[in-house]
């Protein structure tokens, strides 16, 4: 069976519940995912996934899949799925090109028996149940190297803090981060501040920062975090899916979409978009987790 989840990190990373239901029903299945090779190390030695294939018809097609599963929907994905020469081509109803599917499949509500709004988690799981697997609770996203979770005893007195996003009304204004940075700092956790290759550090220059380091390494680095405060970006669902207390900054997404995901963590938001969100509310909802002083 071969998956394809191109874009982006949080959807790469709420694509795994759906894979641990998969693998738990049919552990004889061989599954590979199709991802862009940025995202490999989410997957690299993930035990519910035998190979990693490129984002290419190519390389799905020499996979063999008897069922390939579309859970991107874009134009891309959708031409790979085509071209996969599966028996079977799924993908949702709703998106693009759903033509090209013999096994359309319907929205996650009518599948879940709901009309509210369903989490990223509870849409992509929703494809494995409605493709046979019995519903059972949707687990914690899972990631490669400590898929079982991180041992206390392996925690750090280190908080995380991604103040990048990829639009500006899903990013907190940098001097809140460092005014932030310092009030944690007096809990007695260092402050570290991530980021990718094309994000700017220079706000944050008192502070220890990591920029573009590898995706495996800031994986390993938010596994043992003590905390994790960012905008909604992936690096926030890397934390949830490590079960870190996780506080989530939102301004133009929905936390019920892409809220932290079965783990111990707050969305924080304000009518008055991200910018509206105080310092103080995200350091009361650091102690609702337990961060005390």
């Amino acid at each position: 069976m071969a998956v394809v989840r191109l874009r982006s990190l949080g959807d790469c990373v709420l694509t795994t519940p759906a894979l641990d239901i998969l693998k738990r029903f049919r552990g004889d299945l061989r599954i590979g995912v199709s991802i862009e090779p940025r995202f490999a190390d989410l997957f690299t030695g993930h035990p519910d996934i035998d190979e990693i294939l490129a984002p290419e018809p190519g390389a799905v097609r020499a996979f063999r899949p008897d069922l390939c599963l579309n859970l991107h929907g874009g134009t891309r994905s959708a031409w790979i799925t085509a071209c996969s020469g599966a028996r079977f081509r799924a993908g949702f109803g709703h998106y693009r090109f759903s033509f090209l599917y013999n096994e359309r499949i319907p929205r996650a509500q009518e599948i879940l028996s709901t009309e509210r709004v369903v989490h990223t988690a509870e849409h992509l799981a929703s494809a494995v149940f409605h493709l046979g697997a019995p519903r059972c609770k949707i687990p914690r996203a899972k990631l490669p190297p400590y898929p079982d979770g991180v041992p206390p005893n392996l925690r750090e007195d280190v908080a995380i803090l991604h103040p990048a996003a990829t639009a500006d009304n899903k990013t907190w204004p940098a001097k809140n981060f460092a005014a932030l940075a310092g009030q944690i700092r007096q809990l007695g956790l260092e402050p570290v501040f991530i980021g990718g290759p094309g994000d700017d550090p220079s706000p944050f220059r008192e502070w220890r920062t990591v920029y573009g380091a590898r995706l495996r390494d800031v994986q390993e680095l938010v596994a043992t975090a003590a905390i994790f405060v960012g905008n909604d970006s992936g690096p926030a669902h890397i934390a949830a899916a490590f079960g870190v207390p996780t506080v989530v900054i939102f301004g133009a997404s929905d936390p019920a979409i892409w809220g932290p995901w079965r783990s111990s963590g707050e969305a924080i938001s304000s009518p008055d978009g991200i910018a509206g969100v105080q310092v103080s509310q995200v350091m009361k909802a650091l102690q609702r987790l337990r961060v005390n002083a």
